[in-house]
């Protein structure tokens, strides 16, 4: 295999010994001379990205007979004239017949065209040997020999799952989180892949949305932060040359996690105030850390579909955050313009993407087959496809590609290393969260009897999450799994009582009662199967489905303690649950080493430490719900008065008029932010280094922390704002800073954040951002609903 040696100067560059500027300048130069050689086909072909697919022994060993003889007849293979029928073949001929077509499939439909410089980018091939292969007929058996870039979505892990990114968000720890991308990028590029579909960037202030699993959370600020410790984590620290980085791919631009009543794919009327306040921060912060590509989304916004959309990638991506990546459709998505209304045709899809600055096609193929008539044409110009195909060549550059393409196919495997593992176990440590824990409950004593029960405590595969396509279930701990492993002399009686979560037969609740009987306390492992969350997967009902309220009722009704252990891939309706739980520890799906993580938490060897990264609400009528909102006219007071505490034919403005739910309230059931622990903390002393700062100036607030408990324990203070007055409605609060802070048992530390006047910079009336005189309120605490308050001004 010929490998394209990179030369003294180009190894220099990568290596860092030339500044940055005169790599980039270089990148530029071979991007031209690249440029000038291609032919149109050319160009378009590097446009173009197609799913990648192979039959092997494990894909064919998974076939049904019926699935092998509808195959060969469908492909024209078997049971034609001369030809032998599926039922007169052997097993073995016709899984023969099977991979030699698909061989010839594989020839026609992805080598040849890579070869003819068709095809610039797969999807979906984790086969390093293949990789090498298509890799070889790119590089040498094609006119110019430029390499494929190759996407997998590698969301919160590739072989070693970490919790969901929802999950990852509530440990406020941008450290972990980088490292976990690391390890992801790690595992995923030993096997080719080079481009992974991940931050997921979407606000999300609706838990039916099923997507809400991928995303950072509902705030801009943590999101900012955390999308861009996982874009470092997976590009290497801003080295996409390093042989271990994968290009990160934020997504998905714009508006996505406003669905309309968390329909997935429906559409968004996101105003211009709350897109660039609320939802466009996280993008922002991202391409500000160097993310090497974008994703459109599949939605319209305001009747504009994403991948049509020329303001929001040519205007803002391009010309004001000076993006220089591509920027890569959506699965089909410009296609489904034609189902939005919004082209008449795959040729006029075409047309409306290319032209509104859609760099590469997602598996539609209307670039490929339409470009070449819409240039001559004229609908279309040459400068507007040269244009995307700098951008693609210009990140193929960055990652190395053209100087190493190619799977060291002889190097030992890192999937799940002893490393990685043991990082996904912190991580799911450090993204549980404790909300409720009365009576002391938890920590357990490892001498205590347990019960363990629900669908929950032994299920491999739904303890992952959504999109783990690489991640392996044999190689999942369960909390059965750990009681069998680091935890095996725990007494413990097992009973499921349900199969799976969505199982309504309650046949078995007497054995989980008499299991609970049995034992000094029961814990009860509930929630959701992955498939009940992520992509197309939303809910009208985010109670605890099934009978499982049902089980923990049943259990709670023996008189033992019982620890409630959830596993889901959103935050749920758990408000008429909580008076059946004495304990209640939230783990959004937490991946591979989910199960010795819990009983960490739950046996006191760790302390939980997670905080909410999105609102709870009590029930899903008050969706959506959200800290960050604005004020209203008419806020609620501190006491409304609730549905029953009403007179009969009480006066018609008897109850305030202020905005609140009669039935519900005015408040969530947890806080944005919110999270407790087995130490107790304490906030006091709130100091700011100034009364006002200047335009230009910096704000240091001080606060003392203190662990007011016997045990040692991590705090996530937080820091929150408001802008009391400004041209627009600034919300009640909003997240500036928050920080990890380990305190012994007695310990006191005095912590700092620092406020600079362009932290509070808002795009106001006239949608220019900036930051406008005035007062301002200032909060420190351990959750959005911090009590600690001071105030200042900024002057002009």
């Amino acid at each position: 295999m010929k490998v394209r040696k990179l030369g003294l100067l180009g190894a220099f560059i990568l290596s860092g010994i030339f500044p940055a500027g005169y790599a980039q300048n270089n990148i530029e130069k071979r991007v031209e001379d690249l440029l000038s050689k291609m032919t149109l086909e050319e160009k378009i072909g590097q446009m173009n990205q197609v799913s990648f697919f192979a039959v092997d022994d494990k894909a064919i060993a998974q076939y049904s007979d019926d699935d092998m003889d509808t195959f060969l007849i469908r492909m024209g293979i078997a049971g034609g004239q001369g030809q032998k029928k599926p039922s007169e073949m052997t097993k073995s001929e016709k899984i023969a017949l099977i991979k030699a077509q698909a061989a010839k499939m594989l020839d026609n439909n992805i080598t040849q065209p890579i070869r003819d410089g068709k095809i610039g980018s797969l999807l979906n091939i984790t086969d390093p040997v293949m990789v090498n292969k298509l890799q070889k007929a790119a590089m040498d058996e094609s006119r110019l020999g430029i390499p494929m870039i190759i996407g997998r979505d590698v969301i919160h892990g590739f072989k070693t799952i970490f919790p969901i990114p929802l999950g990852q968000a509530a440990s406020f720890n941008p450290q972990m989180i980088e490292d976990g991308a690391r390890i992801a990028a790690i595992e995923a590029r030993s096997t080719g892949v080079n481009w992974t579909f991940a931050p997921m960037l979407d606000i999300s202030r609706d838990a039916r949305w099923g997507r809400i699993a991928e995303s950072l959370g509902e705030d801009p600020y943590l999101g900012g932060q955390l999308g861009a410790a996982m874009v470092r984590g997976f590009q290497g620290n801003g080295n996409l040359a390093d042989p271990n980085a994968i290009a990160a791919c934020v997504k998905h631009f714009i508006g996505y996690g406003a669905a309309e009543g968390g329909r997935d794919y429906n559409s968004t009327n996101i105003p211009p105030h709350l897109m660039r306040n609320i939802y466009l921060p996280p993008f922002h912060n991202s391409i500000k850390a160097g993310a090497a590509t974008l994703m459109t989304s599949f939605n319209d916004n305001d009747g504009i579909p994403a991948s049509g959309n020329s303001y929001i990638l040519k205007n803002i991506l391009r010309d004001e955050w000076k993006f220089d990546g591509f920027v890569v459709s959506d699965w089909a998505s410009i296609g489904e313009m034609i189902a939005h209304g919004f082209a008449k045709d795959d040729k006029q899809a075409a047309e409306i993407s290319a032209n509104a600055g859609l760099d590469m096609e997602m598996v539609t193929g209307a670039y490929i087959k339409y470009l070449p008539e819409l240039i001559k044409e004229g609908k279309v110009s040459m400068a507007t496809v040269d244009n995307a195909v700098r951008n693609i060549l210009r990140i193929k550059l960055r990652l190395g590609l053209f100087e190493n393409p190619y799977v060291d196919t002889n190097k030992a495997s890192v999937m799940y290393a002893d490393a990685h593992m043991k990082a996904a176990r912190q991580a799911a440590v450090e993204s549980a969260i404790l909300l409720k824990n009365d009576n002391n409950t938890l920590p357990l004593a490892e001498s205590k009897k347990i019960a363990v029960i629900g669908p929950m405590a032994n299920a491999p595969h739904d303890q992952l999450g959504t999109w783990i396509f690489d991640g392996d279930k044999n190689h999942t701990v369960t909390p059965i799994g750990a009681l069998k492993g680091d935890y095996k002399h725990i007494r413990y009686v097992y009973e499921p009582a349900l199969d799976f979560s969505r199982e309504k037969n309650t046949a078995n609740f007497e054995k989980a009662k008499q299991a609970a009987a049995s034992a000094d306390v029961a814990v009860v492992f509930l929630g959701e199967e992955s498939i009940l969350s992520g992509e197309a997967h939303s809910l009208s009902n985010i109670n605890l489905i099934g009978v499982q309220s049902e089980l923990l009722k049943a259990v709670k009704s023996t008189g033992k303690p019982v620890v409630l252990v959830i596993m889901a891939g959103r935050p749920l309706t758990i408000d008429r649950d909580l008076p059946f739980a004495d304990a209640v520890l939230f783990n959004f799906h937490p991946g591979t080493m989910g199960g010795p993580a819990i009983f960490d938490l739950l046996f006191g060897k760790a302390n939980p430490s997670g905080k909410l990264p999105a609102t709870f609400v009590r029930e899903v009528g008050q969706i959506p719900m959200y800290y960050n909102h604005n004020n209203t006219g008419r806020p609620a007071p501190e006491k409304v008065m609730g549905l029953d505490e009403i007179e009969l034919e009480a006066g018609q403005t008897s109850l305030g008029n202020t905005s609140f739910y009669l039935d519900s309230g005015k408040d969530p059931l947890y806080p944005f932010g919110y999270g407790l622990s087995y130490s107790t903390f304490e906030y006091s002393g709130l100091t700011l280094s100034s009364a006002s700062i200047p335009m230009n100036g910096t704000l240091t607030a001080r606060v003392t922390l203190k662990n007011t408990s016997n045990v040692d324990g991590t705090e996530v203070a937080q820091l929150y704002i408001q802008d009391i007055v400004g041209s627009v409605v600034r919300p009640v609060r909003e997240l500036k800073g928050f920080q990890r802070v380990a305190l012994k048992a007695g310990e006191s530390k005095i912590i700092e954040f620092k406020l600079s006047a362009d932290d509070l910079a808002f795009y106001g009336r006239d949608l220019i951002k900036r930051t406008e005189a005035g007062d301002f309120n200032i909060w420190i605490g351990g959750d959005s609903n911090a009590p600690l308050k001071s105030t200042f001004s900024v002057t002009e």
